[in-house]
């Protein structure tokens, strides 16, 4: 057991640092042609820091392994808005941009839906991988677009994180293109290695492949979405923050599941699990964001830790049902805790921002 474990983290690091060869030389190689930093973070490092799961999901589907595949993805959305989010505003309240609430969040609950509809006969096959890629460009390009349009504000955040000084000389280009395909050949043997290591993992422990995709995959391949939310938290960029983790979920949807339904060889199948509660936990996870966003613009620490909260009850009962010692059916455990604790929060929330808006209209 130990030599997988060991063979896991070899594999998770070496896909780490293959994001990280790709985003430097996408993005350097990018900003020598004169593309703009907000572009470059919309774009180059947003589909970068995804590269871990856009990977692993390639190869956990061509090998058939759907389950993997799926759990990466449901479970790499359910831990980008709960535990990333929720440890970034606890680290440091989050202000949320109004794009984000207007656009990006209800446009994350419709594509979340709209996986939900796909699935529900059971396969995720090639077709429905068609329709989520066409849509994974209409929202890359769209994207695009809004960019032009964008405050100064925003434009200043991207170019303090994202500018790059790199000259169009043919030394950058060849060493940038290095980084590149070196960047990918890591991937690709990382990927590898993970997969590889997590099936044997589940085999050994006794558990479904799907639920260490849910878990520990997903985890993994979500590290560089958790280092950059929370150095942007840091920093005061709450734009990049968030605008990471909504954007890396709609392009983990997407993209991602995509491109995992049309490389799998008979699909990817959805059994009843997932359709009775994981994919309803992505679903709701993406729903709560609304109103936490939209109530007074801001994650505050107590939504935070909330949201963190949140991810740990969820860890904790994919844990108990993969032994089967779990004692709640999912819809108990929605209707027992998820749903009181989002009220009272949500209403917290809500007081507490009709308060502050009284104070501010009594000063003026």
């Amino acid at each position: 057991m130990t030599n997988i474990i060991l063979l896991f983290i070899a594999g998770l690091v070496i896909l780490i640092l293959g994001a990280e060869l790709l985003v430097r030389g996408a993005s350097r190689l990018a900003a020598a042609f004169g593309v703009s930093p907000l572009v470059i973070g919309l774009t180059i490092v947003a589909i970068g820091t995804a590269s871990p799961e856009i990977a692993v999901s390639i190869q956990a589907a061509a090998n058939g392994q759907g389950d993997l595949t799926l759990g990466n993805v449901l479970g790499s959305n359910i831990f980008n808005i709960l535990f990333i989010l929720g440890v970034t505003s606890i680290v440091a309240p989050i202000v949320i941009a109004e794009q984000l609430i207007r656009k990006d969040a209800p446009l994350l609950l419709g594509i979340s839906l709209l996986a939900f509809v796909l699935a529900f006969d059971g396969n995720l096959g090639a077709f429905d991988g068609v329709i989520l890629l066409l849509l994974v460009a209409m929202y890359v390009f769209f994207a695009l677009k809004q960019s032009r349009s964008e405050s100064e504000a925003v434009q200043k955040e991207y170019a303090e994180e994202y500018k790059q000084k790199e000259s169009r000389t043919q030394k950058s280009i060849i060493i940038n293109s290095a980084f590149i395909l070196a960047g990918l050949g890591l991937l690709i043997l990382g990927s590898n290695l993970l997969v590889d290591s997590a099936v044997q993992i589940a085999e050994v422990l006794g558990v479904s492949e799907l639920a260490i995709g849910l878990t520990i995959v997903a985890i993994g391949t979500s590290l560089p979405e958790v280092a950059t939310s929370v150095i942007a938290a840091l920093k005061g960029e709450s734009d990049i923050a968030v605008g990471n983790a909504v954007g890396s979920n709609i392009f983990n949807l997407l993209g991602v599941l995509g491109i995992g339904a049309l490389v799998s060889p008979n699909g990817i199948f959805v059994g009843p699990q997932v359709l009775q509660f994981d994919l309803p936990a992505m679903v709701f996870v993406a729903l709560v964001t609304l109103p936490v966003f939209y109530i007074d613009s801001r994650i505050s620490r107590i939504e935070g830790g909330l949201l963190f909260s949140y991810y740990v009850v969820y860890v904790i009962y994919i844990i108990m049902r993969a032994d089967g010692s779990a004692s709640l059916t999912s819809m108990q455990l929605f209707i027992t805790f998820f749903v009181p604790t989002t009220f009272i929060a949500l209403v917290i929330a809500a007081l507490r921002s009709l308060k502050t808006k009284r104070q501010d209209n009594s000063i003026r």
